[in-house]
C-alpha cells in the first residue's frame, strides 16, 4: 500500500471542511467547479514523479508534498498592519490597492479609488454583483485537466482580485494587487485567484506583488487569469518576492482578442522553490504580446519559468525575452515553447532567455522550443549561459576600478535591459532598489571568496 504525503493528508481534510462551508453560501455553478477540481486532482496529486512528467523534469515539489499545511486563523491574518506592508513591498497612496493577508481580502489595509466604471474588488463580493461575467471567464481558458496546482487552486477558490474594464475606458493609475503571506507555528497555505476581464477599446495596468513576513514558512498556490478584450491593453507586472523560506507555485493564463497588446515584465528574487506558469493564447488576428522577465537566484533557490504563447490566427506577434542570474548553488529552469498553429500565417515570434552564472556551482537549465505548424511566418529562437567575462572585468581593473565593483557595474548593465521595461517611474525605482540590494548580498558573498 502506498503512502500517502502529509500535504495529500492536509488537503483532504481541508476540502470537506472547506466544501461544506461553501455550498450554502456561493453559487451551484461555482460549487459545481470546485468539486470537479478536487475530483480530477485527487486522480494523480502532486506531480512528485520524475520519469514521464516533462513539464515537471527540472523542479521537484517533494518538499511542498511531506509539508503538512495548516489554514491561516483569523487572529494571523488581522495581525498584519500597514507597517507590515511598507517593509515589503510598493506601497503607493494614489493607487487602487488590494490587499489579501494569507489570500483572505483585508478591507482595512485596501485602498479603494474612484475609477470611472471600473470594478476592482475582491472576488467573494464581486459574485454578488458581477457574477455572470464571473461565471462565463473563470477557468474558460484552462483546460479541464489541467496543472494538479491548478486544479488546487480551483477546489479552493474562496477569495482573490477581481478587476473588470468596461468597454472604451482606460484606468489613470495602476491597480495594485499584493499578496501577503505569513505564518505562526505550522507551514500555512493560500490559494488566492485573480480574475481581471477587460472590454473591447480599454486599458489598465496591473502590478501583482506576492510578499511575505520574514522567515515565515508557507506556500503559495496562486492562478491568475487576464481576458483581454479587441483592441485592448494591458500592461502587466509580476513582482514574486516571497521571502527565502518559503514555496511559490504560480499560474498565469492570458486569453488575448483581435488587436489587443498584453505587455508583460517579470520580477523573481523570491522563495526557495518558485515556479511560475505563463500561458499566452493569441486568439485573434493582430494580436501582441510581450513578455520580459528577470530572476535572480542566491543560497539554495530554485526558481523556475514554464512558459507557452499560442499563436491561433494569423498575423499574430510574440516576443519573449528573459534574462537570469545566478549565485551559490542556486538553480534555474527556462522552459519557454512557441507554438504556431495551423492557419496562423503571417506570425512573427522571438524568444530569447540569457544567463549569467556567478559560481560555478550555479546551474541553469534553458529549453526554448518551436513547434510551427504554418507557412509564411518568422520565428526564432534562442539562450546562452555564461560567466562573466573575464575580459571584460580585466580592462575595467586595468582603467583602476577594483574587482568587486568590475563584477558589479557588469551584473547592472546585464540587468538594466529588463528594467528599464517598466514604465511607472515610481515602481522602476522600486526594483533597482530592489536589484542595489540583490547586488550588495552578492558583493558580501563574493568578497568572502576572493
Amino acid at each position: 500500500m502506498s503512502k500517502i504525503a502529509a500535504s495529500e493528508i492536509a488537503f483532504i481534510e481541508h476540502f470537506d471542511s472547506f466544501n461544506s462551508m461553501m455550498t450554502s453560501t456561493q453559487p451551484n455553478w461555482l460549487n459545481q467547479k470546485r468539486a470537479d477540481a478536487f475530483t480530477n486532482y485527487r486522480t494523480n496529486g502532486l506531480p512528485t514523479g520524475r520519469r514521464g512528467n516533462e513539464s515537471w523534469k527540472y523542479t521537484d515539489v517533494r518538499d511542498i508534498s511531506n509539508t503538512a499545511f495548516a489554514n491561516s486563523s483569523e487572529d494571523l491574518i488581522t495581525s498584519i498592519t500597514e507597517k507590515d506592508l511598507l517593509d515589503s513591498s510598493h506601497l503607493n497612496k494614489n493607487w487602487s490597492t488590494l490587499v489579501f493577508i494569507n489570500g483572505v481580502y483585508s478591507s482595512s489595509l485596501s485602498t479603494q479609488n474612484p475609477n470611472d466604471g471600473i470594478q476592482i474588488t475582491n472576488i467573494k463580493d464581486a459574485l454578488g454583483s458581477h457574477g455572470q461575467i464571473i461565471e462565463r471567464h473563470l477557468g474558460k481558458y484552462i483546460a479541464p485537466d489541467d496543472d494538479p496546482f491548478v486544479l488546487l487552486n480551483t477546489a479552493f477558490i474562496n477569495d482573490g482580485a477581481f478587476i473588470y474594464i468596461p468597454k472604451g475606458i482606460a484606468s489613470q493609475d495602476p491597480i495594485h494587487v499584493i499578496y501577503f503571506s505569513t505564518s505562526e507555528t505550522d507551514p500555512t497555505i493560500s490559494h488566492p485567484r485573480t480574475l481581471i476581464v477587460t472590454e473591447e477599446f480599454s486599458e489598465t495596468t496591473l502590478i501583482e506583488s506576492y510578499v511575505g513576513t520574514p522567515k515565515a514558512k508557507y506556500f503559495t498556490n496562486n492562478v491568475t487569469e487576464i481576458v483581454i478584450g479587441e483592441e485592448s491593453r494591458v500592461d502587466h507586472y509580476r513582482l514574486l518576492l516571497d521571502n527565502p523560506d518559503s514555496f511559490h507555485i504560480g499560474t498565469t493564463v492570458v486569453h488575448q482578442e483581435k488587436a489587443s497588446t498584453f505587455s508583460s515584465t517579470s520580477l523573481q528574487k523570491g522563495a526557495a522553490l518558485g515556479r511560475h506558469n505563463l500561458t499566452s493564447t493569441l486568439a485573434a488576428p493582430q494580436s501582441t504580446c510581450n513578455l520580459n522577465g528577470l530572476y535572480m537566484t542566491t543560497g539554495s533557490q530554485h526558481i523556475d519559468n514554464y512558459i507557452n504563447i499560442e499563436h491561433i490566427e494569423p498575423h499574430t506577434t510574440s516576443r519573449l525575452y528573459y534574462k537570469g542570474i545566478l549565485d551559490g548553488s542556486s538553480r534555474a529552469i527556462f522552459g519557454g515553447t512557441v507554438t504556431v498553429q495551423r492557419g496562423a500565417m503571417k506570425t512573427d515570434a522571438q524568444q530569447k532567455d540569457k544567463n549569467l552564472l556567478l559560481s560555478r556551482e550555479a546551474e541553469v537549465d534553458s529549453k526554448p522550443a518551436l513547434f510551427i505548424y504554418a507557412d509564411d511566418v518568422i520565428c526564432g529562437h534562442g539562450a546562452t549561459a555564461g560567466h562573466m567575462d573575464d575580459n571584460s572585468v580585466f580592462y575595467m581593473q586595468s582603467r583602476g576600478i577594483d574587482l568587486l565593483t568590475a563584477r558589479r557595474m557588469l551584473i547592472k548593465a546585464f540587468a538594466s535591459e529588463i528594467i528599464e521595461e517598466v514604465k511607472i517611474d515610481s515602481l522602476r525605482e522600486y526594483l533597482e532598489d530592489l536589484f542595489v540590494s540583490f547586488e550588495d548580498e552578492l558583493t558580501l558573498l563574493q568578497a568572502s571568496s576572493i
